[in-house]
């Protein structure tokens, strides 16, 4: 079966798969064109697409008999790609839960510390050779330990979170989430209103229509003034013209970022800002992590050849 994987990944996944499939490996690492999005279709049997490579219905309407079977999605986050038009198209779409847990837990913990302690402030200060030394009221930031966390979902990636904030802060931990669960650790779950209202709220949704802008004006006119706000979910989640409103006026402390709305462009106005945390994505930048990611797409692309059930099947 011919295979097109749309980003280079690490050795181990790509010799895994050329030991299986007839593999294409596309040596760019921008998303697929208008063009190629049509040909992947088009032209393979299953496609490894990742973030970016945008299959919208548009995509699956301009072929309207597509050779490929199977989008096996390198990552959990899958907005990207319309999988209501892919069933309609007879494909189905897979992606890799589990796997990305861990290594995006960790950088949110590095983004409310970061954050909190103005970090990323400290070393720009010492970078341009403005520090003049040690004094007792410099750069006061919010001590994190013992702290109110809000998260905004309670996921697998929300639960780790959690854990690291409570077991390893001694935060206490409100969450809101759209399904009532029980995360089997210390924490409340409570309305939006609420969760919104602690020192240190984090968003950890799916991406997709349901949560676009779920933190918009409103939602962050909920924050206290002390209070910062992290983002390691999509980008979209949050209405970052609302976002950059509230920084400017002071109506939160600061926030941080590992993804934004209209990725990779970020806004002048959000790196002017100094109360601002700004990663280019390293929710899951470790090679072992990213690894594994590859070899859970991968599991799913054999399972589909295999006529076996799909382990990681979108709904």
């Amino acid at each position: 079966m011919r295979l097109l994987i749309t980003r280079p990944l690490p050795d181990a996944v790509v010799q895994a798969a050329r030991a299986r499939f007839d593999v294409v490996l596309r040596d760019s690492t921008a998303p697929l064109t208008e063009a190629e999005l049509r040909a992947s279709l088009r032209d393979f049997d299953l496609v490894l697409p990742t973030l970016g490579d945008l299959y919208t219905a548009a995509v699956f309407a301009d072929v309207p008999a597509p050779r490929a079977r199977l989008l096996a999605n390198f990552g959990v986050g899958y907005n990207h790609i319309d999988a209501t038009a892919a069933r309609a198209a007879g494909i189905a779409v897979t992606n890799t839960p589990g796997a990305v847990t861990d290594a995006t837990a960790d950088i949110a913990l590095t983004l409310i510390l970061m954050t909190a302690r103005r970090a990323g402030e400290g070393e720009r200060l010492v970078r341009s050779g403005g520090w003049q030394g040690w004094h007792p009221a410099q750069m006061l930031g919010l001590h994190v330990s013992g702290k109110r966390l809000g998260l905004i979902g309670m996921g697998r990636i929300g639960q780790a979170i959690a854990r690291r904030c409570h077991y390893g802060f001694g935060m206490e931990v409100v969450f809101h989430n759209r399904s009532a669960l029980d995360p089997g650790l210390p924490a409340t779950q409570v309305p939006l209103a609420q969760a919104m209202a602690a020192d240190v709220v984090v968003v950890a949704v799916p991406g997709g229509p349901a949560t676009r802008h779920l933190i918009n004006t409103e939602a962050l006119a909920l924050m206290q003034p002390h209070a910062i706000l992290i983002n390691i979910a999509r980008g979209d989640v949050v209405d970052e013209a609302a976002l950059i409103a509230a920084l400017q006026q002071g109506r939160l402390a600061g926030a941080g970022l590992d993804v934004y709305e209209f990725e990779p462009r970020v806004p002048k106005a959000l790196t002017d800002l100094e109360n601002v945390t700004l990663l280019p994505h390293l929710g899951t930048a470790a090679l072992e992590v990213r690894t594994a990611m590859g070899l859970m797409a991968l599991d799913n692309l054999l399972a589909y050849a295999e006529g076996k059930p799909l382990p990681n099947a979108v709904p």
